[in-house]
């Protein structure tokens, strides 16, 4: 969606690279903390979560303007 690295999301996050593919991977279960963080960086780079509803749980980039 937004065309991110790991390298570029992890910058973004302050998270390690190691972080993230071992997230990714399913090798380990992140902190809250690191979810967060996350979702602060994709939120920040343009990206709007959308609550379950009719559809379900989701993501979409922001219109511009919002």
């Amino acid at each position: 969606m937004l065309r991110l690295h790991q390298t570029d999301l992890c910058g973004l996050a302050d998270i390690t690279i190691k972080t993230l593919s071992d997230f990714e991977g399913g090798k380990t279960k992140p902190y809250a903390s690191t979810i967060d963080k996350i979702k602060d960086a994709l939120e920040g780079a343009g990206v709007e979560f959308i609550n379950a509803d009719n559809g379900g749980p989701g993501a979409r980039l922001r219109e511009a303007g919002e």
